[in-house]
């Protein structure tokens, strides 16, 4: 959020200046169009927002540029470009993200066509390719585009690059400074009220993802004192002994742990606590059955994986979602048996804009809901590729719902990479029933996503 408002703040200041500037130097001799992916990469290393000389046409450059403010000041890792119809398509986005260099959304408009690629640390492949899908026909370039970017900074995840506020490769010439100076002394209301109103941005934001997760984690405190209430366990009963009596007690502390810690929480990062006293008091349980049932005591495992509240998971199980990578997830007893049948496990949905979806796709506050519930560094392993996944492994995430979830591992959002980076984890758009013509909307050698 800081690094957001010092970009946001240099520009105020600066930009103008050079704005200024590059309108005098405009017609230079030497000035020459853009004739290629380079010249469009380092473009896009200085502003989120490039139009073509030849597709200025599409979008207008007053357009152009509060599209690109509306990305700088959400302090996103999207980029936009836009190109003729016949700029050449052949591995198009594998080439623009090698030179540009930097993990991030890829959106390309080309002529009347659009489509978009990812690196999955900030988006997994479903969620781009939901996305272009969503923006297709939505009338011309400055529509489309700025639904695009609209839903990207809904979901995206890291922060925006360095290089947009830095001033690197632009030459202010020393002159200017004065005109800068006196920036400085008109834009300070307006930074200060920039920051006032950003700062009642991220709290609104922040109280909306905490009354969505409030919804789900009284669920899972009503299913765990239900489970109580079915166990009917009384501390005299006959064959109870000592161990017995811990365990129940220890899971009624972790049941009223459970609801005073909701009721106190004020951000999304609280829920953790919340749903880390629900496992330990679902574990304390499944020992006072074993116990009652002469059964061998349970090993501490994690819950299941599908949905907490089936209870502490009894084994591993290799599980493939639509369209993504295997993994092995803890699963209980029941999801054990549905999975080695053939059968669907029994997913925890949750209500989102799209309607009822599984957690790892319900958006970044679910990552303090699923850390309480897979703490130990498991979380990365598990959400491998999905939107949940993709959002935690960004750098800004920590900032809004806390840290500690394990290694995400790879670069975050706004990183540079380089050409160091994996075109397995690049993908989205359309994929192979998109446009064809390379890789432009036709998949191409774009894999990734789950």
């Amino acid at each position: 959020m800081k690094a957001a408002l010092v970009r946001t703040v240099v520009r105020l200041l600066i930009v103008p200046v050079v704005a200024a500037l590059a309108a005098l130097m405009a017609g230079a001799p030497g000035a020459q169009a853009a004739t290629g992916v380079s010249k469009v990469a380092a473009e896009l290393r200085e502003n989120p927002v490039y139009v073509d000389p030849a597709a200025r046409g599409q979008l207008a450059a007053s357009d152009a540029e509060a599209l690109a403010n509306k990305i700088k000041d959400a302090d996103k890792p999207v980029f936009v470009a836009v190109l003729p119809a016949g700029f050449p398509t052949q591995d198009l986005f594998r080439n623009l993200r090698t030179e540009t260099g930097i993990t991030g959304l890829y959106g390309i408009r080309l002529g009347d066509r659009f489509d978009a690629r990812a690196d999955s640390a900030v988006m997994s492949r479903q969620a781009v390719s939901n996305l272009v899908t969503s923006v297709q026909g939505a009338g011309d370039a400055k529509a489309q585009l700025n639904d695009f970017v609209d839903g990207a900074l809904r979901n995206v995840g890291g922060s925006a690059p360095s290089s947009w506020s830095d001033g690197s490769g632009t030459d202010v010439p020393v002159g200017s400074l004065v005109t800068v100076g006196a920036l400085v002394a008109a834009g300070g209301a307006g930074a200060y009220a920039l920051v006032r109103r950003n700062r009642r941005r991220h709290e609104e934001e922040q109280r909306a993802a905490l009354e969505k997760l409030r919804v789900v984690v009284d669920e899972d405190i009503t299913a765990f004192g239900e489970e109580l209430d079915r166990l009917d366990f009384h501390p005299g009963e006959p064959g109870a002994d000592d161990a017995m009596r811990a365990d129940y007690e220890h899971a009624l502390d972790a049941y009223e742990q459970a609801k005073s810690l909701m009721a106190a929480a004020t951000k999304p990062e609280d829920v953790r606590a919340v749903t880390e006293a629900v496992e330990d008091g679902r574990f304390s349980l499944a020992r006072l059955v074993a116990r009652r049932e002469g059964a061998p005591l349970p090993e501490r495992r994690p819950p299941c994986f599908f949905d907490p509240r089936h209870g502490p998971s009894v084994a591993d199980a290799s599980w493939t979602p639509p369209g993504g990578a295997t993994r092995d997830v803890p699963v209980c007893a029941a999801d054990r048996t549905r999975l080695a049948e053939g059968r669907d496990p029994v997913i925890r949905e949750v209500d989102t804009e799209a309607g009822r979806r599984p957690y790892w796709e319900a958006g970044p506050a679910y990552g303090p809901w699923a850390g309480g519930y897979f703490g130990g560094g498991l979380l990365p392993g598990l959400l491998v590729g999905t939107l949940l996944g993709s959002m935690m492994a960004g750098p800004a995430y920590a900032s809004d719902y806390g840290s500690g979830y394990g290694d995400f591992g790879g670069y975050g959002g706004g990183d540079v990479s380089g050409a160091d980076f994996d075109t397995g984890d690049f993908g989205g758009g359309f994929g192979d029933g998109g446009f064809g013509g390379g890789d432009f909307g036709g998949g191409g050698d774009f894999g990734g996503g789950f």
